[in-house]
């Protein structure tokens, strides 16, 4: 005699179906999608939306950072930057509080060499065809195939190039219409005068000479000195409610003596003026030649959130410029 659901195979199918739908409802390890699930992420095809989840995304490790603040201690001030190599053996380094997890919009690349001199940049194809795309880096000491790469892979990219340790770019970059170098110095002063050397200026009076309203990459390596700088440019536009003047900062950190209830305040500047860091690379360069030193050296990429910079904003009605994210 055949079985039932030889005879009813569409019966057996029916039970099939509730009794795994069941399983699935009651079962301990499943839990409703949320928000953040890949079914969403997938519908994110426009900047906006990439942007708003790279921004929840960075929140909660904002909320992870205090609360590993509060693991090891009651306050920034009992957390050291780097260690000792002893009992309770805490778990951390400086960079552990602050991790480059805002997701890069766009395409997420090294751009110049391998090793030294290369950096870490988000959506540079977006500058390919900018009519007014504008490069300023500080500190290059000749090492400059970051700079290079960005002149070749764009149109119309001017890139202005400042160190007083120098008297041109290095070897990959030759003199021409898009390129301007000067042998001054970057900082959170002008001190400028003929008398003066090195020769030193804020970015506000070099933006004002050039007559500059914004930047598309700011890169930064001014080997301490990016504390006091970026604390002197971007305080006034906190105060002011106005958005940084430039959609990419690159910078070397050197955490040289610093201490961690300093070092907070600072980054969370960084922080309330609208920067995100989408990637770091820690300087293992420096570490191998100082070893038994503190990994003190740190580059971060960060990309402006606020405004209408070319990193989070489509251009309207420009012919010139093609969106290839």
């Amino acid at each position: 005699m055949p079985a039932v659901w030889q005879r009813h195979p569409r019966y057996f199918l029916i039970v099939a179906l509730v009794l795994t739908t069941t399983f699935f409802l009651l079962s301990p390890y499943e839990s409703p999608l949320s928000t953040d699930s890949y079914a969403a992420y997938i519908r994110d095809s426009t900047l906006p939306a990439r942007l708003e989840r790279a921004e929840r995304v960075y929140q909660k490790v904002i909320a992870g950072r205090k609360n590993l603040i509060h693991r090891y201690g009651t306050s920034s001030r009992d957390i050291v930057m780097f260690p000792p190599d002893k009992d309770p053996w805490p778990a951390y380094t400086a960079w552990s509080f602050f991790p480059p997890s805002f997701d890069c919009p766009h395409e997420l690349e090294r751009i110049g060499a391998l090793g030294d001199g290369g950096k870490w940049a988000c959506g540079i194809s977006r500058l390919e065809h900018k009519p007014d795309c504008i490069i300023y880096t500080f500190g290059m000491n000749y090492e400059t195939t970051f700079e290079a790469e960005l002149l070749e892979r764009t149109r119309h990219c001017q890139v202005w190039g400042y160190d007083y340790r120098s008297n041109s770019f290095g070897s990959h970059i030759k003199p021409n219409y898009r390129t301007h170098f000067f042998s001054w110095g970057l900082a959170n002063f002008d001190s400028h005068e003929p008398h003066n050397n090195p020769r030193l200026y804020t970015l506000k009076t070099l933006l004002e000479i050039n007559k500059h309203d914004h930047i598309d990459v700011l890169k930064i390596d001014i080997e301490g000195w990016e504390f006091e700088t970026l604390s002197q440019i971007i305080q006034p536009y906190i105060l002011s409610g106005e958005p940084l003047p430039f959609g990419q900062l690159i910078v070397e950190i050197h955490a040289w003596d610093k201490k961690f209830e300093d070092f907070l305040p600072w980054w969370e500047m960084l922080e309330q003026a609208g920067l995100r860091p989408f990637m770091n690379e820690i300087n293992l360069v420096y570490q191998n030649y100082n070893r038994g030193k503190d990994t003190d050296l740190a580059e971060y990429s960060f990309i402006n959130v606020k405004g209408n910079n070319i990193f989070i904003s489509d251009p309207q009605g420009d012919p010139g410029y093609t969106d290839v994210t």
